[in-house]
């Protein structure tokens, strides 16, 4: 394991820099160095920096100035000064600084005061996650009025009821962290914490430490105590989600804490049990991973015990209107917007669309499009391209297993024209027929025998 925590030490005098720096690194720090408080708050310079030592008098700004300007938003401060008093102790602590040391420190001393404080930033940022994460109950529900997507909300609502494990599968986008909020806030554990864990982002060397947690010194660069992901979610439910991108050695270590019960962090011999409810999701058929032995069938049969499947937005779009209408009313609010409204045509090319990513992808074309759009209605003009590839079903240009039959085929393709053509006409009749080579009249009755305008010529919904 390769987690070294950085430090960035601030002196004017740069012997003092390199020793400090030569002692901490041969205890297993990064180091880098800043000869003045300027050039340590330089752009970038505290990028992905945990600790900042800093001498207290300096010319020009003084460690005093930079521990108030780190103090809440940048990685936490101990001072040193070889001028102490009780004094500037008081005026450096209430500031900010986490830490206020004599010079010269004593090496032990100092690699002890560092691991602290490093443990307690490491415990700040587990609670500021927790605070991130929390909400739930403010949250809305997720949106659909469709007979899959209520087959859905009811079945997730009967998990919620109890405290078995629950396995979501579905499509990337289809909404199944949504539906884990749900299951969490709807449950007896919706007072404790909800914590999400993308198993895909986690690297293989570091799943034990991030979801068991170690203790300092468990391996090069542990400098201070970790709490795993297990035991921060105690009390409440850890959502592993991806679960099917864990490589199988990881997939073990899993397995045998959900059937012991317990865990050892790295580095500690005394088992640790955590009362937490599991939710897993996957967006790849599980079965078909355990024939190609790429899942543990034992694990699989552990976390398979209420499934909840979610059906991609091509197989409800009746969903696409109310899901549309709503991040439409939230992305004008978070932008600042007045309340906008779906012009008829640009609601046509969104059902037209097969929306390989889902909901997900759905919601990203509608904030951009709020960007762009100027008036009170969203029109085509401000959508992204929505036609060409898109799908996710190799040669199935509708993404969603239709019919071959010739007639039917070209059909399709012949509605799907006619919408685009509107699209990029912005509406305007006259342009799209003459981009789909036929006049008005005939662009007429192809409307017609779509379903894209009434008898008498008003646009109207998708039938």
């Amino acid at each position: 394991m390769t987690y070294r925590a950085t430090l960035m030490i601030v002196d004017d005098e740069a012997y003092v820099r390199d020793s400090l720096a030569a002692v901490l690194k041969r205890r297993g720090f990064d180091i880098r160095t800043a000869g003045s408080v300027d050039e340590a708050l330089a752009p970038g310079h505290l990028e992905g920096v945990d600790l900042v030592l800093s001498d207290l008098k300096m010319p020009g700004k003084t460690g005093l100035d930079l521990v108030r300007e780190l103090a809440g938003k940048g990685p936490p401060t101990v001072v040193l000064t070889a001028h102490g008093t009780v004094g500037s102790a008081v005026e450096c602590l209430k500031a900010g600084a986490v830490e206020y040391l004599l010079k010269p420190p004593n090496h032990d001393e100092l690699e002890l005061t560092v691991g602290r404080c490093l443990e307690q930033a490491d415990h700040e940022r587990e609670r500021h996650y927790l605070r991130r994460r929390q909400g739930v109950e403010s949250r809305p529900e997720p949106i659909g009025e469709s007979a899959p997507w209520r087959r859905v909300m009811s079945l997730a609502t009967r998990a919620a009821e109890t405290d078995a494990p629950v396995l979501l599968l579905g499509e990337t986008g289809t909404g199944k962290e949504e539906i884990a909020r749900l299951v969490h806030g709807k449950s007896g554990r919706a007072g404790g914490p909800l914590v999400v864990v993308n198993c895909a982002a986690i690297p293989t060397e570091l799943f034990e430490s991030e979801l068991f947690g170690h203790r300092r010194g468990a391996f090069t660069g542990a400098l201070a105590d970790r709490e795993g992901r297990l035991r921060v979610a105690h009390g409440g439910t850890l959502f592993l989600d991806e679960i099917n991108s864990l490589p199988l050695q990881n997939q073990a270590k899993l397995l045998r804490v959900l059937e012991d019960g317990a865990f050892e962090r790295l580095g500690e011999n005394r088992p640790t049990r955590v009362d937490v409810r599991l939710i897993c999701a996957g967006n790849a058929d599980l079965e078909q991973e355990v024939a190609a032995g790429r899942f543990r069938a034992d694990l699989f049969y552990r976390i398979n015990v209420v499934t909840v499947p979610l059906p991609p937005l091509r197989a409800r779009p009746e969903d696409i209107e109310p899901l549309a209408t709503a991040f439409l009313a939230r992305s004008a609010a978070t932008q600042g917007r007045r309340p906008l409204k779906l012009a008829d045509e640009t609601l046509e090319l969104l059902r037209a669309h097969p929306w390989p990513g889902n909901v997900r992808e759905l919601r990203n074309v509608v904030e951009r499009a709020v960007m762009l759009e100027t008036g009170e209605r969203l029109q085509p003009n401000s959508l992204p391209p929505l036609s060409g590839p898109g799908t996710s079903r190799g040669l199935d240009p509708w993404g969603d297993g239709g019919s071959l039959v010739l007639a039917e085929v070209k059909a399709r393709a012949e509605r799907q024209a006619l919408l685009e053509a509107l699209r990029r006409a912005d509406g305007v009749r006259k342009t799209a027929a003459s981009m789909l080579g036929v006049d008005e009249r005939n662009l007429a009755y192809y409307l017609r025998k779509h379903g894209l305008i009434g008898d008498r010529g008003e646009s109207r919904g998708d039938t």
